[in-house]
């Protein structure tokens, strides 16, 4: 097993790890804000996994370019879906995106 091997298992193992983390924090959460927190970091287990197949395949593969691309994509993509979630969610519970009186904090 040569040292290119084991890194794209180390990298598998960190970026499956952190996606099955994600995963389980989003079926265990109860509320819609505890869920988005965990939905935020499946990117970076899409961008270890992308680089294992990186490593593996090469930079300038047909699926090494894919794996970036789609790891690039997941990244720019992941926040902006968190943020459209979060503000629908508080749209649905409260009517309105302004804060209540007893949210602010008084200087």
């Amino acid at each position: 097993m040569t040292i290119a091997d084991m890194l794209v298992v180390v990298l598998l193992i960190l970026g499956v790890g952190t996606e099955l983390i994600c995963c389980l924090g989003v079926l265990v959460m109860s509320g819609v804000y505890d869920r988005l927190h965990y939905t935020g970091p499946a990117s970076f287990g899409a961008v270890l996994i992308a680089a294992a197949v990186v490593v593996r395949e090469g930079l300038l593969s047909q699926i090494g370019t894919k794996a970036v691309l789609i790891a690039a994509v997941l990244l720019i993509v992941s926040p902006v879906l968190v943020h459209v979630t979060a503000r629908s969610a508080r749209l649905r519970e409260h009517g309105e995106l302004q804060a209540r009186p007893h949210e602010v904090e008084e200087p």
